[in-house]
């Protein structure tokens, strides 16, 4: 049988990013915590992280973080039903991209957060990788642009987010004067969220133009759009999140296209939109909280998002 003491010293360390806040959080020295994670090697006759070039669990200790992942789960819905062993919010870790964060997630946990006590630990990122983070056993569920889950998961379409490639009226007369072509495009300076964000690329690709191509990297939602506003760049902006500053007056109306005119942001491609598929994956063994977040989110996905493409 596993030793919970030890299995949660592996938890915590990775958690905190290392061995001197791990020890601190549980309120133990360092060495009593290196002890630990020794002696779980010890007892398991192999190594559950790698020590460098950076802190990072192996094969097993990835199993090993699933398995603490949904004992988590699993014992707050026992204290649920027996109120003698104690109680409190539930907590949750989950990885969501910086988007969705931005637009429509938080309206959808508000409501789910009026029924259920839960606490949630968010990892922002990217829809593209998020899903390592299930793999890896380092969340309960993410948000990602795969239909594929992981051994031991679910996946379920949730809807697409969808993208307009947005500049600033003074961009546009700066680098498309002659209008959006191939040619204006590989010299307008782009904005790029990440190293792992490919949306860019693939509005590019629509012209035919393939990196490298220049670019400034934002990894701020919010700053993504403030970067677009005082001219630097163009990007891809959710929908969602441009309605959203219309409404707070930055951009002043959006014509049949749809296409955004008169206002602070204008569409570069108007009517053309890029847009990304979203999957909510989660583990089987989650408990009955993860369920409910599952159904809660089917449920209501429709509502903030595009459908998925057929």
């Amino acid at each position: 049988m596993l030793d919970y003491k030890l299995l949660e010293a592996l938890v915590v360390v990775l958690d905190q990013g290392g061995f001197e806040r791990g020890a601190r959080h549980l309120g133990l020295t360092q060495s009593a915590v290196s002890q630990r994670i020794k002696l779980l090697e010890a007892r398991l006759g192999q190594p559950v992280l790698v020590r460098s070039p950076r802190l990072a669990p192996t094969p097993l200790g990835r199993r090993l973080l699933n398995h603490a992942q949904q004992v988590r789960l699993l014992e707050s819905d026992l204290l649920g039903e027996v109120p003698a062993l104690g109680g409190g919010e539930q907590r949750l870790r989950l990885a969501i991209n910086a988007d969705s964060l931005a637009t429509w997630w938080p309206e959808a946990i508000g409501r789910f957060c009026e029924h259920y006590r839960v606490l949630f630990e968010l990892v922002v990122e990217d829809q593209e990788v998020a899903l390592k983070r299930m793999r890896d056993g380092d969340v309960a569920g993410c948000i990602c642009d795969s239909p594929t889950p992981v051994q031991g998961a679910r996946s379920h379409g949730l809807g697409s987010m969808r993208y307009r490639a947005l500049a600033s009226p003074t961009f546009m007369a700066r680098y498309f004067a002659d209008g959006v072509t191939p040619e204006a495009l590989r010299q307008a300076p782009a904005i790029v969220f990440g190293p792992d964000d490919r949306l860019q690329h693939r509005f590019l690709a629509m012209y035919g133009v393939e990196p490298p191509f220049p670019h400034h990297l934002c990894p701020s939602s919010e700053g993504f759009v403030g970067l677009a506003l005082a001219g630097l760049g163009y990007g891809m902006v959710p929908e969602r999140q441009a309605e959203r500053e219309l409404s707070e007056g930055r951009l002043q109306e959006i014509d049949p296209g749809p296409h955004l005119a008169d206002g602070r942001l204008v569409d570069l491609s108007p009517g053309q939109v890029i847009d990304v598929p979203l999957y909510w994956h989660h583990w089987r063994q989650g408990g009955r909280i993860l369920d409910a977040l599952t159904d809660h989110l089917l449920r209501l996905g429709d509502a903030w998002l595009a459908p998925l493409p057929a």
